[in-house]
This record gives C-alpha cells, sequence and structure tokens, in this order.
C-alpha cells in the first residue's frame, strides 16, 4: 500500500514523501497514529500543492537573503580594542560583540550564523562570513583600531 507521511518515521521516511508499505503496517500503525494518510490521487493533489507553495516560500525567502547579503556587503564595522606591545590585541573578537555590532547599525543576525575561520585578533579590515540561508552567504567587513 502507497501512503504519504505527515512526519518523519525511523527507518521509513521523511516528511511527505510517498512509500510503499505493507497494508497492515499502514493501516495498523501509520494512518491509526497519524502518521500518514493513504496516496490517494486526491490526497497526491494535494500534496504536489503543498510542496508548490513549499518551494515558492523557499524560493522568496532565499531572494530576501540575498538582498540581506548584498545590504551587508557594504558594511564595515569598527571595534576599538586595547593593544599590548606591538599592537597585539588582548583577546579576540567574538560573535557575540559582531553581533551587538550589527544591531546598532539595525540588522537583526543571530550569532550562531556569524562564521569566524581565523580568530579576529590584529588590528586592520578582517572579512567575516554571515551565512543567511543554506544557500545564501553574505560577507562583512570588521575593523580593530586602538
Amino acid at each position: 500500500m502507497k501512503v504519504i507521511l505527515l512526519q518523519d518515521v525511523k527507518k521509513q521516511g521523511k516528511k511527505d514523501q510517498i512509500i510503499e508499505v505493507s497494508d497492515g503496517y499502514a493501516r495498523n500503525f501509520l494512518i491509526k497514529n497519524g502518521l500518514a494518510v493513504a496516496a490517494t490521487e486526491s490526497s497526491k493533489k494535494i500534496l504536489a500543492k503543498k510542496l508548490d507553495k513549499q518551494k515558492a516560500l523557499e524560493e522568496s525567502l532565499v531572494a530576501e537573503c540575498q538582498e540581506l547579503a548584498k545590504e551587508l556587503q557594504n558594511i564595515e564595522i569598527i571595534i576599538p580594542v586595547k593593544t599590548g606591545d606591538q599592537d597585539k590585541v588582548f583577546g579576540t573578537i567574538s560573535s557575540k560583540q559582531i553581533c551587538e555590532k550589527l544591531k546598532e547599525k539595525g540588522f537583526d543576525i543571530d550569532k550562531k550564523k556569524i562564521n569566524i575561520i581565523d580568530p579576529i585578533d590584529t588590528l586592520g579590515t578582517h572579512i567575516v562570513k554571515i551565512q543567511l540561508h543554506k544557500k545564501v552567504e553574505g560577507e562583512i567587513k570588521v575593523t580593530l583600531r586602538k
């Protein structure tokens, strides 16, 4: 029997996937517990509409993130730091500090999305990548000054 999964089912498949299972398993477990529905023509049409709507929503989200990435490309964050001998910075700059500076400029970006590959511990300008979406990555310039 073919069913459409309404939730992820361990060792069977992911949500919105059409799978083939035995009749008893489908009726007595999957459908009874609300994990799946029978894959009829009408349910397949509903699934197709739902997937189209999700795809359109995903595309608009990607476009929105690309616009934000273009805006962030022109942003430069200046962070004043204390230095020691030979202009060595005390400590490093964290994603939390970058996030706070971005909020001051009007961008609400989660600190977990800020990817600091190399530690920012020297004076000058550094490029920091921000993962806005699975498919979209932005960059900002972080400048350390005395």
